[in-house]
């Protein structure tokens, strides 16, 4: 995701849905940039803090209601954000507002591989295998096992990548193109504001 963008020099980029931080350190790293990460979990914000990256800000907050004026930011960033939203295209939206017009936006979400045989490989993995190991983890890893594969299944079935690249142009992207990755497992979208 972060090897598609173009940032520039002293810029600022926004990372949404930031968790433990480490697209914010990699953007840091790659661009030299100042990153404002944006969570809601308190949790996770206090993680990405413990990692001590130079240069990052970081703010709670929801992704679905940014707390920053229109076209602030030269770059957004968000993984796995999608799946948790109560409107997929109006979080889009939101997204490319504060984006300054030339900036580019870029995501990565969990994806089922469109393959047949692959795809087989991944509903064994995710929905009876991945499952069974959290389970013997801890109480707290068996609601993750119980609900990511489904999480991920459902949101690739009723948002395929041909259709979230449709909802990011209708939030005023353009030049918007997807790549899938591990064999269709991840998916990465990339786009610009005009302007």
């Amino acid at each position: 995701m972060i090897a598609g963008l173009r940032v520039p020099a002293g810029g600022l980029v926004l990372d949404v849905a930031t968790g433990t931080g480490l697209v914010a350190r990699d953007l840091r790293e790659r661009f030299g940039v100042r990153v404002v990460g944006l969570d809601q979990s308190a949790e996770m914000i206090r993680e990405a803090a413990g990692r001590g990256v130079a240069g990052l800000e970081l703010v709670r907050g929801d992704g679905q209601r940014i707390p920053f004026a229109d076209g602030t930011f030269d770059a957004v960033t968000f993984t796995y954000l999608l799946r948790y939203v109560d409107d997929p295209a109006a979080t889009v939206a939101e997204l490319a507002r504060v984006l300054r017009p030339g900036g580019q936006i870029a995501s990565t979400e969990f994806g089922v591989p469109p393959n047949p045989v692959v795809r087989k490989a991944w509903q064994a993995y995710a929905l009876l295998f991945y499952p069974a190991l959290a389970r013997a983890v801890s109480p707290g890893w068996r609601e993750v096992g119980d609900f990511l594969g489904r999480s991920i299944a459902t949101f690739d079935r009723d948002f395929p990548p041909e259709e979230l690249e449709e909802i990011w142009r209708r939030a005023g992207l353009t030049g918007v193109r997807t790549k899938r990755m591990s064999l269709g497992g991840g998916v990465v979208t990339w786009g610009r504001k005009d302007g």
